[in-house]
């Protein structure tokens, strides 16, 4: 067994060792996507993430015995958890190992390193987002034929068994859906739509940046009133999350793709995220906007023929009365305007059945499955 060392990452070399380790381990993966370098270090930054800066975290890095990079992993507590609770729970994120042996030690490491906090945490689950978002959640388990849509993760097959060797078990599991907008019809679904926004008094409009504060306390709104069910294991974001997000994908959004619905009284009722599937061009810059990477964007932005749908929430108030559909038909008339040709759905609980029927409904393929794992420490 080769002799591995696992060190905390403290010093500019040892981020760089970090960020740029999946570059080692997907060099000949085809369907890899690598991640702008930039946006990485913000999710690493407790200054644009609020998850860091709520709570203990480390950075953790196992190396060989002539200090190449073996593996990695992000480990924290997010005291917000934890209120209410009796037991604390752990979260890890950004994994990555090169071989079995090196995951299972970082992943063994991630938790006595928790233990050792002597908060009471009994539990440690993952991987989640970096920043606890919508992003990033879980190993891909099924469905690697194919590149990740932006935002979403990709892993090795073997990545499973490695949890599972280190003592993890199944929490659950998140679907992905893919949508052929080219075989979607439009004209039943304007009729159902029309029909429900006379009976039931709603409208849907595109997000607004000129009062980008003001859209955001109302999908804070929405998100509040939402069942705490069909958030799972993500719990509903505060303010400043929604802004350090918000602000993390300003440079992506296009506003026609994030719609929000209200009631003619102007109460917000219902929202739904989706960002072009920009996973299609970054592959061409290979994780550095600069010095040349933005051209390189720029140049290929035409192949961005996708978008990801990676929230949709309505208010129990407003269920079953054709808002998601609503909604959804906007996001569908936005993007074929905009040339695209497909779509996802993802990440939607396995529980989830009403959002579940409502994205098979509207004719979503399920056709990628992630797994968060827990593990009692």
């Amino acid at each position: 067994m080769d002799r591995i060392s696992i060190k905390p990452v403290v010093t500019r070399s040892d981020m760089r060792d970090f960020l740029w380790l999946p570059w080692n381990i997907y060099k000949k993966d085809a369907n890899w996507v690598p991640p702008l370098l930039k946006e990485v270090k913000k999710k690493l930054d407790p200054r644009f993430n609020p998850l860091l800066a709520r709570g203990p975290y480390r950075l953790f890095l196992a190396s060989d015995s002539v200090g190449r990079p073996l593996s990695r992993v992000l480990v924290g507590v997010d005291p917000a958890d934890s209120e209410g609770q009796r037991e604390q729970e752990g979260y890890l994120a950004l994994f990555e190992a090169v071989n079995e042996q090196a995951g299972i030690l970082i992943l063994d490491h991630a938790c006595r390193w928790l233990s050792s906090l002597n908060q009471g945490i009994r539990q440690l689950k993952g991987p989640i987002s970096p920043n606890k978002g919508d992003n990033l959640r879980g190993l891909l388990i099924w469905g690697f034929d194919s590149p990740p849509v932006l935002m979403n993760a990709y892993n090795p097959p073997e990545y499973a068994a490695y949890f599972e060797k280190a003592g993890f078990m199944k929490d659950n599991d998140l679907y992905a859906y893919y949508y052929d907008l080219k075989a979607m019809g439009e004209r039943k679904t304007a009729r159902v739509v029309s029909y429900a926004q006379n009976k039931y008094g709603f409208r849907v409009n595109s997000l607004n940046l000129n009062n980008l504060e003001g859209e955001l306390e109302d999908i804070k709104y929405i998100l509040d009133h939402a069942l705490p069910e069909d958030w799972g294991d993500l719990p509903p974001p505060n303010l400043d999350d929604l802004k350090a997000l918000a602000f993390q994908l300003k440079d992506l959004i296009i506003p026609e793709l994030i719609p929000i619905a209200r009631s003619l009284e102007g109460e917000p009722i219902g929202f739904a995220v989706s960002i072009p599937d920009y996973n299609r061009v970054l592959p061409k810059i290979n994780g550095r906007l600069f010095p040349i990477g933005w051209a390189k964007f720029l140049l290929n932005r035409h192949r961005v023929s996708g978008a990801r749908v990676f929230l949709l929430f309505v208010i129990p108030e407003y269920r079953k009365k054709g808002v998601s559909g609503t909604i959804f038909y906007q996001l569908l008339l936005k993007a074929k305007e905009l040339g695209f040709t497909y779509g996802e759905g993802s990440t939607i609980g396995e529980f989830n059945t009403p959002m579940r029927r409502d994205a098979e409904g509207v004719g979503g393929l399920h056709y990628k499955t992630y797994r968060l794992y827990k593990k009692s420490i």
